[in-house]
C-alpha cells in the first residue's frame, strides 16, 4: 500500500514547516480575503497554534480530543487541511461533515484536483447532486488524507478508506452505505480518468467453498473438485448453474445422512429415491412457491451429469453403479413462445417511447424488440455493431451468445435512427474489459461510466408495462413477439434461423408449429372474407341497389356470426362484421351512445339481448389478443346498463 509522508509538502507554494505565527497569519489573511474574519474566529485560532505550532502533532492526539474542537476552531482546521497539507486521519474526515468544503476549497490547492474529477463525473453522465455529493464524501477526504494529487491514487488507498467506513460502522453501529456507493463511483471516474486499471468489481459468482457451505466438508471438496473441471469447457454462467443445483442436492445429503461421506456411497433407496421424492415439495428460495416443473428437471439433470462425468473420468468418487435413470428425469411441458399480441406490443413500445424512466435503457427494449436479440447479446453489443454493405444496407452485427454463435441482422432506416439516439446519450469514458475475451471493447450500452445491466434493463421494462397497463412482460418476450411477426410475414424457416441465431431447425419450428396451427389459419381465413367485404362493397352503381350482395353464410363460413375471427358490432336492428385489416367501424353504436338517444318499455328486450351480444364480444376480442375492441364491447355494456335501468325506471 502506498502513502504520503505526511511531513511533505503538498505544493511548491505550501510549506508544512511554517511555524505558528506563520501559519496564523496566512489563516488570518484568508479569513479577511473571504470576508469572513471576526474576534472568535481569531481567538480560537491563536489559542489553537499556541497548543500546537506543528498541526500534525493535533492528528495524532484521540479520535474524542480532535472530535472536540468547537464551532470556532473548526474552520482553522478545515484551512489547514485543504491549504497547508495537514493529514487528520480518515477516522476524524468520516466524522466531519465537511459542509463548508465547496466554500473553502475555492483558491486552495485542492481546488484543481476536485474539479478534475468532477468534471470528469460530469462526462460520464452522473448528476450534479450525485457529482458534489461523491466528491466531497470520497475524492476530497482521499486528497487530504493521502497528500496527492489525483492521479497519484492507488487502488490500495481506496481500500485503506473502505476499511476506515467499516471500521467506523463497527464502532459506531452507523450506516455507511453511502460512503461504499461513493467509493465505487469514486472508483469508476479514476477508473476512466486512467488512473486506475480496473473497474469495482460489482457482484460476481461467491466463491464455490462459500457457496457450498452447508455441504458436509467431504462431498463438498468432491463437488468443488467437479465444478473447477466444468470451468475448462462451460462458461461461467453454466458453471455458477451448476453450483447451485448441486448445493441443494449437497444440503439434502448432509441433513438426511450426515454421516454420508463420499458421493461413491449413494445408494438409490437411501439417497437419490427421497430426494426426488422431496423435489415435489421443493420451495422457492426467492418467492417461497413451490419450485416448477423446469425447475426439478434442471436439478436432477445436473446431479445425474455430475455422476455420470465423474464415472466416465474414473474418478475414485464415482458411484459403483448407476443410481439415477432417464425416467427420474421430469418430463418438461411443450411451452409455446410467449409472444406479446399485437395490441399489448403497441401500447408497450408506446410506453417505452414516450414515458421512459431509465432512457437509455428504454432503448436498448426497443432496439431487442427490433432486432430480436437475447438480452446478453443485447447488452454484449459493441459501438462498431453496424456495418454498411455496399448495396444491401445496414446490418447489425450481433456478438456471441447462448449459442455461441455470431450473426447479422438487417436494420431498417428507423432502428438505425434508434442507435444514433443511443450513441449520443450513452456514457462516453475508457474502454472496458470484454467479459467473454477480457479484451477491452467499446459497448454500445454503458451508463454512468458502468455497462448497462440486465437489473437496470429489467426495471424500465417493468416500469414500461405498469404504464401501458400490462401484466408482467419478461424481455424475452421481446424476442419471440419479434419471430412472431416474422413468421406472420411469411419469412422462410431458413431466414427465420439466421436471423434468430438458431443452430438447429427445431428450435426455429417451434414458432412454426404454433402460427401454422392457429395465427395463420386465422389470418389467411380473415383475409378471405376482407376480400369479400370488399366486393360485397364495391359500388356496381349510385343507388344501394347497384351494390353486389353475398348470402350470410359465405360471409361467416357457416357459422354462428358470433365466433368469426371478424370485428363485430351488436345493434338493435342487427349486426355488423369488419375484416381485422379494416379496424373498428367509427359509427358502430353511434347512436345507443348518443346523449339523446332514447328508448321505451317494448325495446327492452331487444337491448337486454344486445347485452348478452356485446358480453360474447368482449371475451371473443379478450381471447383473440384485441384488447382495444374488448374495451370498446365494455363500454357498450355499461351503457346498455344505464338505458335498460332509465327504462325501468320511467316504465315503473
Amino acid at each position: 500500500m502506498q502513502h504520503a509522508n505526511a511531513s511533505a509538502p503538498r505544493t511548491a507554494d505550501t510549506d508544512l514547516r511554517l511555524d505558528g505565527e506563520d501559519l496564523l497569519a496566512a489563516y488570518l489573511d484568508r479569513l479577511h480575503a473571504t470576508g469572513r474574519g471576526n474576534v472568535s474566529y481569531e481567538r480560537a485560532a491563536r489559542r489553537f497554534f499556541r497548543a500546537w505550532p506543528d498541526p500534525q502533532a493535533w492528528a495524532a492526539q484521540p479520535l474524542a480530543d480532535r472530535l472536540a474542537e468547537d464551532k470556532a476552531t473548526r474552520p482553522v482546521v478545515t484551512f489547514l487541511m485543504l491549504h497547508q497539507g495537514l493529514q487528520p486521519g480518515y477516522d476524524y474526515l468520516l466524522e466531519r461533515k465537511l459542509s463548508p468544503l465547496w466554500r473553502e476549497i475555492q483558491g486552495s490547492p485542492l481546488q484543481a484536483e476536485v474539479d478534475r474529477f468532477l468534471n470528469a463525473a460530469e462526462t460520464l453522465g452522473f448528476t450534479m447532486r450525485t457529482r458534489l455529493a461523491t466528491g466531497s464524501q470520497v475524492p476530497a477526504r482521499l486528497l487530504i488524507q493521502t497528500g496527492r494529487r489525483i492521479d497519484q491514487l492507488v487502488h490500495d488507498d481506496l481500500e485503506e478508506f473502505a476499511e476506515a467506513c467499516h471500521e467506523r460502522a463497527r464502532r459506531t453501529g452507523t450506516s455507511h452505505r453511502h460512503y461504499l456507493s461513493a467509493i465505487s463511483n469514486t472508483q469508476t471516474v479514476l477508473f476512466h480518468l486512467g488512473i486506475l486499471d480496473a473497474l469495482p468489481r460489482s457482484g460476481g459468482p461467491v466463491p464455490l467453498a462459500e457457496r457450498l457451505a452447508q455441504v458436509t466438508a467431504p462431498i463438498r471438496a468432491e463437488m468443488i473438485a467437479y465444478l473447477e473441471r466444468k470451468k475448462a469447457t462451460c462458461h461461467a454462467k453454466t458453471v455458477s448453474a451448476m453450483a447451485t443445483r448441486l448445493k441443494h442436492f449437497g444440503i439434502f445429503l448432509t441433513t438426511l445422512d450426515p454421516d454420508l461421506t463420499t458421493v461413491r456411497n449413494l445408494d438409490r433407496r437411501r439417497h437419490i429415491e427421497p430426494w426426488l421424492a422431496s423435489l415435489l415439495d421443493t420451495v422457492s428460495e426467492k418467492d417461497g412457491h413451490p419450485i416448477s416443473t423446469g425447475d426439478r428437471n434442471r436439478r436432477v439433470v445436473a446431479v445425474a451429469t455430475f455422476l455420470t462425468d465423474i464415472t466416465e473420468w474414473g474418478w475414485d468418487a464415482a458411484p459403483a453403479r448407476k443410481v439415477i435413470f432417464r425416467d427420474d428425469i421430469p418430463k418438461l411441458p411443450q411451452v409455446l413462445p410467449r409472444y406479446l399480441p399485437v395490441d399489448a406490443d403497441r401500447r408497450l413500445s408506446a410506453a417505452l417511447t414516450d414515458h421512459p424512466d431509465n432512457e437509455l435503457a428504454a432503448l436498448a427494449l426497443r432496439l431487442q424488440r427490433a432486432c430480436g436479440l437475447r438480452i446478453g447479446e443485447l447488452l454484449d453489443l459493441e459501438l462498431d455493431c453496424v456495418h454498411e454493405i455496399d448495396g444491401n444496407g445496414a446490418w447489425l452485427k450481433v456478438p456471441l451468445g447462448k449459442m455461441a454463435t455470431e450473426r447479422m441482422v438487417p436494420l431498417d432506416t428507423e432502428t438505425l435512427d434508434l442507435i444514433d439516439r443511443i450513441i449520443q446519450i450513452r456514457s462516453q469514458g475508457r474502454p472496458m474489459p470484454h467479459p467473454r475475451y477480457r479484451r477491452p471493447a467499446q459497448f454500445l450500452f454503458t451508463y454512468l461510466g458502468r455497462r448497462l445491466t440486465q437489473q437496470g434493463v429489467r426495471r424500465e421494462l417493468d416500469h414500461a408495462a405498469d404504464v401501458a397497463g400490462l401484466g408482467h412482460v419478461t424481455s424475452h418476450q421481446l424476442r419471440h413477439t419479434y419471430a412472431t411477426a416474422l413468421v406472420n410475414a411469411g419469412v422462410s424457416l431458413q431466414a427465420l434461423m439466421a436471423l434468430l441465431g438458431h443452430v438447429s431447425a427445431e428450435m426455429s419450428l417451434r414458432y412454426g408449429r404454433l402460427f401454422d396451427a392457429t395465427v395463420r389459419a386465422e389470418y389467411e381465413r380473415a383475409l378471405e372474407l376482407a376480400k369479400q367485404q370488399t366486393a360485397l362493397q364495391s359500388p356496381v352503381g349510385n343507388s344501394p341497389a347497384g351494390r353486389a350482395q353475398l348470402p350470410l353464410a359465405d360471409i361467416t363460413g357457416g357459422k354462428d356470426w358470433r365466433t368469426t375471427p371478424l370485428l363485430k358490432s351488436r345493434m338493435a336492428g342487427g349486426f355488423c362484421l369488419r375484416a381485422p385489416a379494416q379496424g373498428a367501424c367509427s359509427y358502430a353504436n353511434i347512436c345507443e351512445h348518443c346523449p339523446s338517444y332514447r328508448a321505451d318499455p317494448s325495446s327492452l328486450p331487444i337491448l337486454a339481448a344486445q347485452r348478452v351480444d356485446a358480453e360474447a364480444l368482449a371475451r371473443d376480442a379478450e381471447e383473440r389478443g384485441w384488447i382495444d375492441e374488448a374495451e370498446r364491447h365494455r363500454k357498450l355494456i355499461a351503457r346498455l346498463d344505464a338505458l335498460i335501468a332509465d327504462t325501468e325506471a320511467t316504465a315503473g
